[in-house]
């Protein structure tokens, strides 16, 4: 299956909302820390914490600790700052799908250190800023299992 991280997510519905789409896909959730927010917050409660024993989640402490625990599976960087559309990209099983913080983004010393096929963004109008993070993911998770003929799900 499927790897989504979040690096420093701020938003606890966002988190809450991916959280719940983990685990109905059965994708692992891994999140970055630090968090903006603790996940015993009522916003993440109410918009997935419900779902969390049907997630698998795991928190790493940094960006060194998740990068270690990622060894040998392909990162993918989802991101405005990408040349490449995620619909021109064959994901495979185990692949891992990389978001950043809702008002920043990926950090650009991250950015910098994967190379060019490694960064993947969704095509918008030229004078858009971003869709919101937890619709980002499903539409990057929805793709990746489509390619796959959605095997495991019913």
């Amino acid at each position: 299956m499927f790897h989504v991280a979040l690096f420093e997510p701020e938003i606890p519905p966002n988190t809450g909302n991916i959280m719940r789409l983990c685990a109905n896909t059965g994708c692992y959730l891994h999140l970055i820390h630090p968090l903006g927010f603790s996940l015993d917050e009522k916003q993440v409660r109410r918009a997935g914490m419900d779902y969390r024993d049907l997630a698998v989640v795991q928190e790493h402490e940094n960006f060194a600790a998740f990068n270690h625990a990622m060894r040998g599976k392909r990162v993918f960087a989802c991101t405005t700052k990408a040349k490449s559309s995620y619909a021109a990209t064959e994901f495979q099983p185990d692949d891992v799908l990389l978001f950043g913080p809702e008002t920043r983004g990926l950090p650009e010393i991250l950015l910098a250190s994967l190379p060019e096929e490694l960064k993947l963004r969704i095509p918008m109008l030229p004078d858009s800023r971003s869709l919101n993070l937890s619709n980002t993911v499903a539409i990057f998770v929805y793709e990746a299992l489509r390619q796959q003929n959605f095997t495991g799900l019913s």
